[in-house]
């Protein structure tokens, strides 16, 4: 069984940065694609950002020139690099990882408030 473990949230205020990494425990990580999504309190989850094994990346639109998808395939370890916070970005965020069958983590939570 796959596991996804999050890190890396917590309180920031506007304009500042975060940065979230999901460690997965499977070496199916280097061929799968990784990414992440996010739900705002009342709002349905959304999708942010994803890496495919050959390093193709997409953003939502909301995040593109702000956050920054990674992946190091020695650490089995992706990287959500989020700058210029904004309290929009306010959200539990999950990481994913799809390889035929897709695994979630349990989720990180971001506070981005004054």
């Amino acid at each position: 069984q796959v596991q996804l473990a999050e890190s890396g949230g917590g309180l920031v205020q506007p304009g500042g940065s975060l940065r979230l990494s999901c460690a997965a425990s499977d070496r199916i990580f280097s061929i799968s694609t990784m990414g992440w999504y996010r739900q705002a309190p009342g709002k349905e989850r959304e999708f942010v950002a994803s890496i495919t094994s050959g390093g193709s990346i997409n953003y939502v639109d909301s995040v593109k020139g702000r956050f920054t998808i990674s992946r190091d395939n020695a650490k089995n370890t992706v990287y959500l690099e989020m700058n210029s916070l904004k309290p929009e970005d306010t959200a539990v965020y999950y990481c994913y990882m799809n390889n035929r069958d897709i695994y979630w983590g349990k989720g990180t939570l971001v506070t981005v408030s004054s």
